[in-house]
């Protein structure tokens, strides 16, 4: 009988949020830079963003898999390379820290950032981020709601590489507070889950 009612339970779940069937588990962002702010001080010889700087900015959000290879994914203007695959935007506050704009490696930012994505979902992570690229980070999620409502998780962050114009580019990926190693989508946790017994 409780296996039938959590089986129960779980499709009631599913056909009242088919939003769950549509949310990303991974994507791709890039940063505009035009719309990247930092404060005169404190900065270093060379200009660059010190620690304690504070700064915001935005950017676009693709599919997974459209930067890789640091593709370019804004134009010149500030525009979207790709703006028929544009899934939505980004945006991104928080202070350099360590190295800060001159870091190579390690931590140089502590940042709120929010995903907004077309559909009306959103996610909403806090941390550090490191200046290594290729080097996954984990974030993690503060809040959600859509398709994402009720997540319980982190998203993995990996640098991918910086524009000429300093803006970053990034690959993203929702994972599940109950399955770490697994990419989100089918993961993702409904509000009434946890009213649901395990045995």
């Amino acid at each position: 009988m409780t296996f039938l009612r959590n089986a129960l339970a779980a499709l009631a779940l599913a056909a009242a949020s088919p939003a769950l069937a549509e949310v990303p588990g991974a994507f791709d962002m890039a940063e505009d830079h035009t719309r990247f702010i930092y404060a005169p001080e404190p900065v270093h010889p060379n200009g660059m963003p010190a620690h304690g700087n504070p700064f915001v900015t935005q950017g676009y959000l693709y599919p997974a898999g459209t930067l890789a290879g640091n593709v370019p994914g804004v134009r010149d203007d500030g525009s979207p390379r790709f703006p028929d695959k544009v899934i939505g935007t980004w945006t991104c506050d928080g202070w350099f820290v360590g190295e800060g704009g001159n870091a190579e490696h390690g931590v140089w930012l502590v940042s709120r950032q929010i995903f907004d994505f077309e559909d009306g979902s959103m996610l909403i992570t806090q941390g550090t981020e490191l200046a290594d690229i290729g080097v996954e980070n984990l974030r993690p999620v503060t809040g959600a709601k859509g398709g994402f409502a009720g997540l319980e998780g982190e998203v993995g962050q990996t640098l991918l590489g910086f524009s000429e114009h300093f803006a970053v580019r990034a690959s993203f990926r929702v994972l599940d507070a109950r399955d770490p190693a697994a990419p989100g989508i089918e993961h993702v946790r409904h509000p009434g889950a946890s009213e649901i017994d395990d045995d």
